[in-house]
């Protein structure tokens, strides 16, 4: 427990804080998105369930670290391109994000028999969480690996991804009731979950798009969506 009296650790605990509430946006939004598939009454029970798994995820992958420096390590070469086991998870991540996000655009923009549509939306309980916890993996890495470059005391890091999702705990629900107020929002959080599996996949070949750049332009595109929302409430 020394990194509790050294200022340079007090330092590194508030910045791996923020990063690791920047980091877990696409987390909220992807948790928005499936959560809203459940009946009213689930949602709550479902979103603090999935936060809650992507927090012991973290702090057990940062308890693993030698573990995760493995993952690293290149495990075959297919057109030249070394592959690691870390590689493989985000190609996956990124291909299941890229399939999820594209079908439930296909959904909202082709529409279909109402009945078809409420059968395909019903998901249990279940179903949600295993999704949820499948794609926490993938988020989880982004989020680890920046913690153990940037600290030295795991303590500091535990720290860290713990009071993230406190925070996130607290903007969870917010985000996602105004997503799914608003289906033009909701479209948008859609392209930014594609955007973010597309940079998982160039990630997963070695071509780093810094999600900076992601960021900026959903936030851009949100801002635009709230002009046209306040004008057509003041038309109205």
């Amino acid at each position: 427990m020394e990194w509790l009296t050294n200022p340079e650790s007090w330092v590194a605990l508030l910045t791996l804080t923020v990063l690791e509430i920047v980091l877990g946006i696409d987390n909220i939004i992807f948790i928005a998105i499936l959560v809203g598939k459940l009946p009213a009454a689930q949602q709550p029970r479902a979103r603090r369930l999935g936060l809650f798994l992507a927090m012991f995820l973290r702090i057990g992958l940062l308890a693993s670290i030698s573990w995760m420096v493995k993952l690293t390590a290149p495990l075959f070469t297919v057109l030249g391109q070394e592959l690691s086991g870390r590689d493989l998870i985000l190609l996956a991540g990124g291909l299941f994000l890229i399939f999820k996000a594209t079908r439930e655009m296909h959904e909202r923009l082709e529409g279909g028999e109402e009945g078809e549509v409420s059968a395909r939306a019903a998901r249990s309980f279940a179903s949600v969480i295993v999704q949820i916890l499948l794609l926490d993996i993938v988020f989880s890495l982004d989020s680890v690996i920046t913690a153990v470059g940037m600290a030295n005391h795991l303590g500091v890091m535990i720290a860290a991804v713990v009071l993230a999702v406190g925070v996130m705990m607290f903007a969870a629900a917010p985000i996602g009731d105004f997503v799914a107020r608003h289906p033009t929002i909701k479209v948008l959080a859609l392209a930014f979950l594609l955007l973010i599996g597309v940079s998982l996949l160039g990630e997963a070949f070695g071509r780093h798009i810094p999600k900076g750049y992601i960021y900026f332009a959903m936030a851009f595109s949100v801002f635009v969506e709230m002009i046209n929302l306040r004008t057509r409430k003041t038309a109205a």
